[in-house]
């Protein structure tokens, strides 16, 4: 029970921390679209959508009991107004990068904080059972938003860094077929697995194993 918390808890600071800093970066870009629609909190009942976060919360909690699925599902997306942006292109990819980096950044103060409590005469030890969890969905909320496909962070991203001609047709193309595609990705189709975890899992790997030794792979 008191894992399945930890997972519950780690759930609601990664997908609040990710939502935040989009409203964040959009805010201190210029645009005061998130404000005024109460987006940059903390709180996390205003980055909740009905459908996407409570389909990430069940996967979350089959997680943390031991079936071996990723946690996929989306929070209420942070909406703005690119004709406030100064580089609209620019800043909608800043804007969309600003999700992931919170959450890699989370998890490596949280990974810093578990090792300075791991050593043998230390009375943190219990932070290892909390932080655990959140260290591992905000490397997989991180990483997984980083997939350069719409409507995922990382096809903003792309978009931004793209020559202009080009970045308007994967945009045109991403916004007709994306979620097609995101579909068909994560889809388990080898053996039970969906092919962007294929991809990814290797970089989640690499993450945690740096992030925390020893464990178990994803």
């Amino acid at each position: 029970m008191l894992s399945l918390i930890a997972w519950i808890l780690a759930f609601v600071v990664a997908i609040t921390i990710h939502e935040a800093a989009h409203a964040w970066m959009a805010d201190r870009l210029g645009d005061p679209t998130p404000r005024m629609m109460g987006r940059l909190s903390l709180n996390p009942i205003v980055h909740y959508d009905r459908v996407g976060t409570t389909l990430l919360l069940v996967l979350v909690i089959l997680r943390a009991i031991g079936l071996p699925v990723i946690p996929f599902g989306w929070a209420k997306p942070v909406q703005f107004d690119p004709y406030n942006l100064k580089n609209p292109r620019r800043d909608a990819a800043l804007i969309s990068i600003a999700g992931p980096v919170s959450n890699i950044t989370l998890a490596i103060i949280l990974a810093t904080i578990l090792r300075l409590a791991s050593s043998p005469f230390s009375p943190l030890g219990f932070l290892s059972l909390l932080f655990g969890p959140m260290i591992i969905l905000n490397v997989i909320l991180a990483v997984f938003n980083l997939v350069p496909i719409h409507p995922l962070d990382g096809g903003k991203v792309l978009v931004g860094l793209l020559p202009q001609k080009q970045a308007y047709e994967a945009d045109v193309f991403m916004k007709r077929y994306g979620i097609i595609m995101l579909f068909l990705l994560i889809f388990p189709v080898f053996g039970g697995t969906s092919p962007i975890f294929l991809v990814i899992s290797p970089i989640l790997n690499l993450f945690l194993n740096i992030l925390m030794p020893g464990a178990p792979t994803i």
